[in-house]
């Protein structure tokens, strides 16, 4: 089913901003772009040019520029005659509030208003919208014109039927679409890296590993077991022929052991240093843009050997 969402308002042109545009352009979009900062509009583009020559043998199109790209000097230029909107505007409640209000004032009644928020609640933000029924949060991740995992979360007062529309759009730019069944702070995806996050903070904090240990770690363990089959796959597998049965009754004791602190360490100066200086150190002097064209490269490899794979 084709979707019916042709022009695109996005608003805020940051990292993950430039990757909604991104995406939007390959899948042959109209878009029009408010960013406050007019400093954004270089970075926009600049990145445009950098991840073009990568991304035309992963999306095997070319864009245009020149006719799919609007660039709007206010607010209501920008969304007053578009089919969706993707706001990306920093991670505050007060400020997606206020700026999700105003879009409402100017947009057409029934389009859709899309926070790519990362962890707030969309009951909150849609709360001074004029027809709040058309808010939900689409939470991408980095980056945004590559992975396609998009989670999508509606509010005490978003129609379902807005929903579906969404998760026909994204699904329609080649997006994974995962509904969240009722809304939780940080979602689902977020709540999972968090947790990592502490956890390995807690081992650089008390001096076990290093920036580069704990990445390896992943890297060439579990990590590339959960590119194929997440955690609980990869749990039932391990209980060999009785699959998760069995995998909880033989592990299941273990989570009596103090092996985790969820609890977030503080960031001390210290701390601070030590993960600054151990990723400066795993980044060998390579540029940001050198390395995100390696990552960009790696995942498009990566996305074709799991379509060879997926189960």
């Amino acid at each position: 089913m084709a979707s019916s969402i042709e022009k695109i308002a996005v608003i805020g042109t940051g990292v993950i901003g430039a990757g909604w545009i991104i995406r939007f352009l390959f899948n042959k979009k109209k878009i029009k772009i408010y960013d406050p900062n007019i400093k954004q509009k270089k970075f926009l583009l600049n990145e445009i040019k950098r991840v073009n020559p990568i991304l035309k043998k992963f999306y095997k199109n070319k864009i245009d520029i020149k006719s799919q790209l609007e660039f709007c000097k206010s607010l209501e230029e920008a969304v007053k005659d578009v089919d969706l909107i993707q706001e990306n505007a920093p991670e505050n409640e007060i400020l997606k509030t206020k700026i999700i209000k105003e879009i409402s004032l100017y947009a057409k009644k029934n389009t859709i208003i899309a926070s790519s928020s990362s962890g707030l609640l969309p009951t909150k933000i849609q709360a001074k919208c004029i027809n709040p029924k058309r808010v939900i949060i689409a939470h991408p991740f980095n980056p945004v014109y590559l992975l396609p995992l998009v989670e999508l979360v509606p509010g005490e007062k978003t129609d379902l039927k807005i929903i579906s529309k969404a998760k026909n759009f994204y699904r329609n730019i080649g997006m994974k679409t995962l509904v969240l069944k009722k809304e939780l702070p940080g979602y689902l995806s977020d709540r999972l890296q968090e947790s990592m996050w502490r956890e390995s903070l807690h081992i650089i904090n008390e001096g076990y590993a290093s920036t580069q240990d704990l990445d390896d770690a992943i890297i060439y363990g579990p990590g590339l077991r959960w590119s194929l089959m997440g955690t609980f796959l990869t749990f039932h597998l391990a209980g060999g022929e009785m699959g998760m049965k069995h995998m909880l009754e033989q592990f299941g004791p273990a989570l009596k052991l103090p092996w985790t602190k969820l609890k977030a360490p503080i960031l001390t100066k210290s701390l601070k240093n030590k993960i600054i200086n151990g990723t400066k150190n795993q980044s060998k002097n390579k540029s940001i843009n050198s390395l995100a064209n390696s990552r960009d490269n790696f995942l498009i490899d990566l996305q074709n050997l799991l379509k060879k794979y997926k189960i």
